[in-house]
């Protein structure tokens, strides 16, 4: 099997385009809201995060679950539902002493979703 290899090329007669980099710049968002992009996608850099958010497409769980389901300590699987809820991507509620988890609404879901049809490509 033969590996394609593509190579990208510089300009060879550098050019600006003013029209292109303007319309570019009218819909780049804020440097704020990219900031806050660039660290919600930091949290889907960890595979344990992954796993958990994956668990939780199926159903809401509560952290003996998760943990069981994952052979992870339940101290472990907390502290990722702690950074998990602090960028929105999961949800809590309380049913007597047990509280369960799920993802926090749709778009979370359709992250993932394409994210796994990105990479099954």
């Amino acid at each position: 099997m033969t590996e394609e290899r593509e190579t990208v090329q510089s300009c060879s007669q550098p050019q600006v385009h003013p029209s292109l980099i303007e319309a570019a710049e009218e819909q780049m968002p804020d440097e704020e809201i990219l900031y806050d992009l660039a660290e919600l996608f930091k949290v889907f850099g960890d595979s344990t995060r992954i796993k958990i958010l994956f668990v939780l497409f199926q159903s809401e769980m509560c952290v003996c679950d998760i943990a069981e389901l994952l052979h992870m300590t339940q101290s472990a699987i907390s502290h990722q539902l702690r950074v998990l809820k602090q960028s929105q991507l999961v949800k809590y509620r309380r049913e007597g002493k047990t509280v369960f988890y799920s993802l926090a609404d749709n778009h979370v879901k359709t992250i993932l979703g394409q994210g796994l049809d990105h990479i099954e490509e």
